[in-house]
């Protein structure tokens, strides 16, 4: 799980963290908030298209945990807040993990899932056992 790439960008107050790894393509980044994030771009994220609150509402739907915020003041990283641990089976999709646990890999090695994760159902996924949006390309049922 080493040497996954991580991006900050910030609007000066909010820093907006993006791990593609964890990405499962929903869309509902740019469909929701398409000043910000706009795929056609590079950089794709671009902070100062929107007001901090707008970010930050944005950031906590993001359904795989591939957007986090940190307040650049206090740079502590703040996903979505979760309580409980809950899983939610996506008809045709992944399973979405939403809450913080450890997770412990086949070869015996552990992280940290915070507040919402994507776990792959297709089997067709590179980034097992994370979900990478394959379920669409294969067009999985279930």
């Amino acid at each position: 799980m080493d040497n996954k790439i991580i991006k900050h960008y910030s609007n000066g107050e909010v820093t907006i963290k993006w791990e593609p790894h964890k990405c499962i393509h929903s869309t509902k980044c740019f469909k929701g908030l398409p000043q910000v994030f706009d795929p056609s771009k590079r950089p794709w994220i671009t902070p100062e298209g929107a007001s901090t609150k707008e970010i930050i509402a944005q950031v906590s739907a993001c359904p795989s945990g591939a957007l986090s915020y940190f307040m650049n003041k206090s740079e502590e990283e703040r996903p979505a807040t979760v309580q409980k641990v809950h899983l939610d089976i996506l008809p045709d999709g992944p399973i979405i993990l939403r809450g913080n646990c450890t997770i412990r890999y086949a070869d015996g090695t552990e992280g940290i899932i915070n507040n919402v994760s994507s776990f792959c159902r297709c089997g067709h996924s590179t980034n097992k056992p994370f979900c990478d949006g394959s379920h669409y390309e294969h067009k999985f049922k279930g």
